[in-house]
C-alpha cells in the first residue's frame, strides 16, 4: 500500500468538512436577507415537524426582506409561530396569503455575537480537519510498522498530510473572512 492511497482516502472527508461549514455559514445572518436563513426552521404542523422549505416557497425580493408563500393557507399560523420563535431576530408579518419578514439592521452587539459564532464554527471545522490528519498519520505509522510503507515514504506522507491540512485550513480561513466581511457590512 502506498501512503498516497491513505491521503486520497482522507481528502473526501475534508471536502465534507468544507461543505458542512459552507452550509453552517449560510445560516448566519448578515445585513442581507437570504433564503438560507430560514429554510431549515422546523415548523410544527398537524402534529408533525417539517422544515419550512417543505411547506412554502421562500424568496428574497430585496436586500432586507424575505417572503414566505405557504403551499396551503392552513400553514400560515404554524409558520408564523416557528419564525417568531427562531433566532432570526425579526418579526414575521402576515399579509393575506404571504408572510413577510423585514430584517432590521444589525446592532453592534448582535454583530459581535455573530462573529463569535463564526469563530466557533471555524474552530469546529479545524478540529475535524486535525482529527482526519491524526487518522491518516496513525494509519501511515501502522503500515510502516507492518512493512507496507517504507520509512522514507512515511516522512513524505507526513509532509503531504501537513500540506493537505494547510490547504484546507486556508479554505476555512478564506470562508470565514468572506462571512466576516458580510457581517460587518
Amino acid at each position: 500500500m502506498e501512503y498516497k492511497e491513505i491521503i486520497d482516502k482522507i481528502k473526501p472527508e475534508m471536502e465534507k468538512v468544507i461543505s458542512f461549514l459552507e452550509r453552517e455559514l449560510a445560516k448566519i445572518r448578515t445585513g442581507r436577507a437570504s433564503v438560507s436563513l430560514i429554510e431549515d426552521i422546523v415548523v410544527e404542523c398537524f402534529g408533525q415537524k417539517f422544515p419550512l422549505k417543505q411547506l412554502a416557497a421562500i424568496s428574497s425580493p430585496s436586500l432586507k426582506q424575505i417572503v414566505i408563500q405557504p403551499w396551503d393557507k392552513s400553514y400560515i399560523e404554524p409558520i408564523e409561530k416557528a419564525v417568531s420563535q427562531s433566532s432570526l431576530g425579526a418579526a414575521p408579518i402576515v399579509d393575506k396569503d404571504l408572510i413577510r419578514i423585514s430584517l432590521p439592521p444589525l446592532s453592534e452587539e448582535y454583530r459581535n455575537n455573530l462573529l463569535r459564532i463564526l469563530s466557533e464554527k471555524q474552530e469546529e471545522a479545524r478540529k475535524t480537519i486535525r482529527h482526519w490528519r491524526g487518522e491518516g498519520w496513525e494509519e501511515v505509522q501502522e503500515k510502516t510498522k507492518d512493512g507496507e510503507i517504507r520509512e522514507d515514504d512515511k516522512f513524505r506522507a507526513k509532509d503531504e498530510l501537513q500540506d493537505l491540512i494547510d490547504e484546507y485550513n486556508k479554505k476555512i480561513e478564506e470562508m470565514g473572512e468572506r462571512k466576516k466581511k458580510e457581517i460587518l457590512e
